[in-house]
């Protein structure tokens, strides 16, 4: 796979660095010409290719060959930029994937296909929703969305008080656009075969669709 990644900072980076040890072939875009020469001079990430281009103008961003990409990845520390980013890819080079950072949570509802964002990344929501799993019992928590809020992964520490406690997860009745994807109990995965019954204190991951999110509470909560 061909990535490209938009934005040399410390998110940039460390995700260029599992990705081209998973044997990835990544290029980060940068624009500022000293980082760029510093991290080749320090040769990290090791095996990563770097570029001083402009990402948000076309002529540019095209230097990176973006239309080779199957992914790219816009991560600068700036929404705007992001967005350009994501645009110019999806529209001007047809990549089939685009992923972009939020850095301020107020224009998350910026970041969606009609500027050409496939999956949106927002670090104060997934940690909020981290504190809140970590603290919440009973009430079914989103992890994070997908292409546009059109299916959302969400976990939900099972409460006593479960309709789905001593129930096999054959048994559920969730709706068809649903599925249980884990279960973590006493700190171990649980792969969700049918036969797999639930108990008080499993913690459920679930991806469903935006339309049937009330569906899944019903079943899981009550």
């Amino acid at each position: 796979m061909r990535v490209v990644i938009a934005g040399g900072g410390n998110v940039g980076t460390y995700i260029a660095t599992e990705l081209q040890q998973a044997g990835h072939e990544v290029l980060i875009v940068e624009v500022d010409p000293a980082r760029v020469a510093q991290a080749q001079a320090d040769g990290e990430p090791a095996g990563v290719k770097w570029l001083v281009v402009d990402g948000c103008e076309v002529s540019e961003f095209a230097k990176a060959e973006p239309d080779r990409a199957d992914v790219v990845v816009a991560v600068t520390g700036d929404d705007e930029d992001n967005l350009v980013i994501s645009l110019l890819a999806k529209q001007e080079f047809s990549v089939p994937r685009v992923v972009a950072r939020v850095n301020n949570p107020s224009n998350e509802w910026m970041f969606n296909a009609s500027w050409g964002v496939d999956v949106s990344v927002s670090t104060p929501h997934m940690l909020t929703a981290l504190v809140e799993e970590a603290v919440t019992v009973g009430s079914l928590v989103r992890i994070m969305t997908f292409e546009n809020d059109a299916a959302r992964l969400s976990e939900i520490r099972l409460a006593d008080s479960s309709p789905a406690n001593g129930v096999t997860i054959a048994n559920l009745g969730l709706p068809r656009e649903s599925t249980i994807v884990a279960v973590v109990r006493e700190g171990k995965v649980i792969f969700p075969r049918g036969d797999v019954t639930l108990g008080a204190g499993d913690e459920v991951l679930v991806l469903a669709v935006a339309e049937c999110e009330d569906a899944v509470r019903k079943v899981l909560v009550g």
